[in-house]
């Protein structure tokens, strides 16, 4: 108990480094350059609170939860030794974490109302929704399929810069037949896959994979899972783009 409220106590430290440099930026910014004083301070300073406890479980918790069970699950099916139900768990995890990314779900709901007010789609809740929901599931099922590759990769050892070169030109070729509004959204989608919730999971994945595989080196094998998490995204939302 100790050694956990310990734990706890450091990560509640870590996440008030990591916030600290935000909050002295922002200060400077409002105080010094602007010359204006911080509207709602006593709201500033709840929300500030709010995130800095926020962020400090949902980390502890990714570490004491997610992040080993990730591991141990991977190690679980190399030992059962079924390539179908690890492809299966891999893409289910990738397409799982995605669409509870929060990130995600800000973006989409974003690109839908910046769509319905530019003429891209009626101007409605149900056209937003179904917008907005088809992104989602179109950036979910890209990064399922990413992670579906990496894991093939990890078993068959395959070089990973071949297939990430491979996946960029595909991107460059999208890009100029795709049309202007769904450019930059699709290279947003997939930035914001890559974050709080689909990285523990996935890294813990690759890692714990290429442990248990013979000749595997988990520091050469393990990682780049991420890389085509954050670059299938950009093809597939091109491509939502297209059929829209």
């Amino acid at each position: 108990m100790l050694r956990s409220l310990k734990a706890l106590f450091l990560s509640l430290l870590n996440s008030l480094r990591d916030l600290t440099p935000i909050i002295l930026v922002i200060a400077f910014f409002q105080i010094v350059v602007l010359q204006q004083p911080i509207p709602d301070l006593i709201g500033l300073i709840t929300g500030i609170i709010f995130v800095l406890f926020g962020l400090t479980f949902f980390i502890y918790g990714l570490e004491m939860g997610l992040f080993p069970i990730g591991e141990s699950m991977a190690h679980a099916f190399a030992k059962k030794g079924s390539v179908f139900w690890l492809l299966l768990f891999a893409f289910s995890l990738g397409f799982g974490t995605t669409v509870a990314e929060p990130a995600l779900i800000a973006v989409a709901a974003e690109s839908a109302q910046i769509a319905a007010n530019g003429g891209i789609i009626e101007n409605n809740e149900k056209a937003m929704n179904s917008y907005a929901t088809g992104l989602r599931l179109t950036v979910a099922f890209s990064v399922g399929l990413a992670i579906l590759i990496g894991v093939l990769r990890i078993l068959k050892g395959w070089p990973i810069h071949y297939l990430i070169i491979g996946g960029y030109i595909g991107v460059m070729i999208m890009t100029i037949f795709a049309p202007k509004s769904i450019i930059g959204i699709a290279y947003d989608s997939g930035g914001v896959t890559t974050s709080t919730i689909t990285v523990p999971l996935v890294t813990a994945l690759g890692v714990g994979l290429a442990s248990s595989i013979k000749g595997r080196n988990p520091m050469v094998d393990g990682f780049g899972l991420i890389a085509f998490a954050s670059l299938t995204p950009i093809i597939f939302v091109m491509a939502y783009g297209m059929v829209i």
